[in-house]
């Protein structure tokens, strides 16, 4: 352990580490994938091993990416606090940590079915090439998103053994979201990205690029989400989730813009949470009723 720490607050400082709470953005997609695929309510038993293969997969990506990009961190005024720089977590805990998110996420997978137990390596990969990717290129947040779009895939394969079309569209639509978000988030880290020569939207296209990126993301994820609609039979509220999504979007949109980013916490954070929560109940209502 690290100096100053004691077993009841490890968990706590391993919740913050892969800020649990976020989970809440790619939960609810897997949830919508999970509802879409059987077109009712899927079995207790997929919903509650579709839950742990997230809350494994998510935790290993998350840690993963604070693992490689702790020297970066270090030199961030707005990350040198985070668990791994500020010693709160030895470089061992975190790698403890790792191994035990990959047990859980492989455990999940074997209960589901067996397709999957082939298919488990391709988020893995995507979890470990993701961090290095702005070392290299500014499509990274792409990377990002199609990584977060597999949510909504993998419940639906795991489910049912099958990967239509309609399963590939909802996950595009959860890809361009998570990429358009991640241009805002990439406004964050401007200046440091710059002088440690990484890679983003940001710093290759300026504010106006990132902004008009995100714009063009969120057009397309609804009209992803409008396409899967169409070749699913899908309820009235399925259709009011979109209607929420886009109006949701739209709101996000004009929290923030080029020159004044004072409520950027609230555009990321808050309205992306939001919009993935209340788009997963309208679905699931729909689905489920």
């Amino acid at each position: 352990m690290t100096a100053g720490s004691t077993p009841a607050v490890l968990p706590a400082r391993f919740a913050r580490l892969v800020k649990i709470e976020h989970t809440v953005f790619a939960l609810p997609f897997a949830y919508v994938g999970a509802f879409l695929a059987v077109r009712g309510t899927p079995s207790g038993h997929d919903l509650l091993w579709i839950t742990l293969a997230m809350v494994g997969a998510r935790s290993l990506a998350m840690a993963l990416n604070r693992l490689i990009d702790a020297g970066i961190d270090a030199r961030n005024p707005r990350t040198a606090g985070r668990e791994l720089p500020s010693g709160q977590l030895s470089v061992a805990q975190v790698v403890v940590f790792c191994a035990v998110s990959l047990a859980l996420f492989l455990a999940a997978v074997w209960e589901l079915n067996p397709l999957v137990r082939w298919l488990w390596p391709i988020p893995v990969v995507g979890f470990v090439v993701y961090p290095y990717l702005k070392r290299f290129t500014w499509l990274c947040h792409f990377w990002l998103g199609a990584v977060d779009g597999l949510a909504p895939v993998g419940a639906w394969v795991a489910i049912t053994g099958r990967l239509p079309w309609q399963a590939w569209i909802l996950g595009a639509a959860v890809a361009l979201w998570v990429t358009g978000f991640d241009l805002f988030y990439a406004l964050f880290d401007e200046e440091v990205d710059r002088g440690e020569g990484l890679h983003s939207i940001v710093t290759r296209f300026g504010l106006a690029g990132a902004f008009l990126g995100a714009r063009i993301a969120h057009a397309a994820t609804v009209g992803c989400l409008v396409a899967a609609g169409l070749g699913l039979s899908v309820g009235a509220l399925y259709w009011l989730g979109v209607a929420a999504v886009a109006l949701l979007l739209t709101y996000e949109h004009s929290l923030v813009r080029p020159g004044d980013l004072r409520r950027l916490d609230t555009a990321f954070f808050t309205m992306n949470g939001v919009i993935s929560v209340v788009f997963a109940v309208f679905v699931i209502v729909d689905a489920a009723t």
